[in-house]
């Protein structure tokens, strides 16, 4: 009897074990919710939503209105069930291409748009993720930020394939939209440019330039987004300060404004942002000094 409880307590130690390294069954998603990112547990992926999505509004970007126009009639189209593109959205830092893909989910959710962001080592997992959104009746855009890749990257050949490339049809409730720096999303160099050189061995390096661009081409619409001057600069810097409830635009504020600038090393709505952020908060900080009642205002 000793050796069968011993023989017992030892299995169920064992089992105890193996519950911990196996992977775990995932839950279904909450479809309840509007944004969600693809993660893993053990090893498995899974949707775990995003309980407070970052919902600014289109009108809160400036000076990108030929790009608002173009994803809002894009995505416009997407979510009435028409035909519409992927979108790839290159260009200088700060400018808005996350933004406005965000702004997008505020637009459209009451349409049915969803947002999945994914990351860039979670790319090979996208036949998955389009298995799963697939027979949903909600319109998914698959968000992939701030994207590139370098030579051998596995989620590479993933999103070609999903883009458009292979046997299976595309899904018609998914979109892909992605940000990158670089428009052709794979690093280039100068002797790839030389079709007739050797590059390694390699009798046709240009077929390689063509796989290298060949996954932007898939993108069936481009937006490039630019650095803005100066004034431009001004001007959202101006605006934010105004959706923080400081109206006028000094000279202080533009001056300050300048300063923030040439500290970061960027003119960009990001830019603008952090600086109407920091200037209303120190003003607001200023005046709540001034209002506090001195402690020794009541002495005899």
């Amino acid at each position: 009897m000793t050796d069968y409880t011993q023989l017992v307590s030892r299995a169920e130690s064992l089992l105890t074990k193996l519950e911990a390294i196996l992977p775990a069954v995932p839950s279904l998603p909450d479809w309840t919710a509007i944004a969600w990112r693809w993660q893993h547990n053990k090893g498995h992926g899974y949707l775990e939503v995003i309980p407070y999505p970052h919902l600014i509004t289109l009108d809160d970007l400036y000076n990108i209105d030929q790009q608002k126009a173009e994803i809002v009639r894009n995505t416009a189209q997407f979510v009435q069930g028409y035909t519409a593109n992927n979108v790839l959205l290159t260009g200088a830092r700060g400018t808005g291409k996350s933004s406005i893909v965000k702004a997008l989910l505020s637009q459209f959710s009451q349409n049915g748009l969803r947002v999945v962001e994914v990351d860039k080592q979670d790319l090979i997992d996208l036949p998955q993720i389009t298995a799963l959104l697939r027979s949903r009746p909600e319109r998914f855009i698959v968000f992939c930020d701030d994207l590139s890749f370098e030579a051998g990257d596995s989620g590479y050949k993933a999103l070609k394939v999903v883009l458009d490339g292979s046997m299976t049809v595309t899904a018609d409730n998914i979109l892909v939209y992605a940000t990158s720096n670089r428009r052709h999303l794979l690093p280039e160099f100068m002797t790839e440019s030389l079709e007739t050189q050797h590059l390694g061995g390699e009798v046709r390096p240009g077929d390689t330039v063509e796989e290298k661009t060949s996954l932007s081409d898939r993108f069936g619409m481009w937006l490039s987004f630019y650095s803005f001057d100066q004034d431009e600069y001004l001007t959202v810097a101006a605006q934010w300060l105004r959706h923080y409830g400081i109206q006028e635009f000094s000279e202080a504020a533009r001056t300050a404004a300048l300063q923030w600038s040439h500290t970061r090393g960027s003119r960009s709505g990001r830019a603008a942002y952090q600086f109407a952020r920091d200037y209303a908060g120190r003003k607001m900080l200023a005046a709540t000094e001034v209002s506090k009642p001195n402690m020794f205002d009541n002495e005899p």
